[in-house]
């Protein structure tokens, strides 16, 4: 049988989502503890690999197993056999042709800015500080450049894999709270260190030292080298990921907000 589930996770501890030979990732982990609950091995697939750093609301993940256990037992289980920055926040059977990354519709990242002089100390490692005042209205106003189907060579890492540097933006939302700064994004699809490039970007046209068009000049470049720096991963979350409404997952248990 397919088993669906949801993951959040503190990315502060680990070396990323995926494994890797002689370090701590997110993955290894939930293999581990999963694997003790369907007493046999669990190989897992995600929605989306997060990097180093990176935090997770509402990862999705599916793996197949041989094991009868009710849903309240996966997720009890499983959470018993996790670390404390990790846990298991629902499990339920699907469809075996369901899979967690390819047949996602949409995913949404929230990048949490924290914009005062003074760095922090107990959102240390879960917030970006910025000491330069930024204008959220100019960042929301050079975030619109972005909405779209584009090509997004200028936003991606060098070293980044992918095929085609395509990817349909949905949406990208600049708020202020207090201290804080959101970005919301949302799209198909994202490439390596895309989310943190267009952070990196639009607190650059947040601070002004770049004009508002500068993002959409950014794109037209296709050129890595002329897109500015990439943010820290401290204040990224994965928040959201969508798939057609006939495999009946729950809906994403919570938003990251500070302020």
């Amino acid at each position: 049988m397919r088993i669906a589930a949801a993951l959040e996770y503190d990315g502060r501890p680990y070396r990323g989502w995926q494994i890797q030979e002689g370090v701590k990732t997110v993955q290894e982990e939930v293999e581990k503890a999963l694997s003790k609950v369907a007493d046999h091995p669990v190989r897992v697939v995600c929605a989306g690999r997060t990097d180093t750093g990176v935090h997770a609301a509402n990862q999705i993940i599916h793996f197949d197993t041989t094991a009868f256990r009710s849903e309240y037992s996966w997720v009890r289980g499983t959470n018993t056999h996790l670390p404390d920055s990790i846990c298991l926040t629902w499990a339920r059977p699907v469809d075996g042709g369901f899979h967690a990354r390819f047949m996602a519709r949409r995913r949404s990242y929230r990048y949490i800015i924290l914009n005062r002089p003074i760095r922090p100390a107990c959102l240390m490692g879960k917030v970006v500080c910025q000491h330069r005042p930024l204008e959220a209205a100019r960042m929301a106003a050079a975030a619109q450049y972005l909405v779209g189907e584009h090509d997004f060579t200028s936003y991606r890492a060098q070293a980044c894999q992918a095929r085609s540097p395509v990817r349909h933006m949905y949406r990208i939302e600049v708020s202020r709270s207090g201290d804080f700064v959101y970005l919301d994004i949302c799209a198909n699809a994202f490439l390596h260190h895309m989310v943190r490039n267009l952070a990196g970007v639009l607190m650059t046209i947040g601070a002004g030292d770049k004009p508002i068009e500068w993002a959409r000049e950014v794109l037209e470049y296709k050129d890595r080298k002329k897109g500015g720096i990439t943010a820290a991963a401290a204040g990224l979350y994965l928040v959201r990921v969508d798939y057609d409404a006939g495999f009946d997952l729950p809906e994403a248990a919570w938003l990251p907000r500070y302020g």
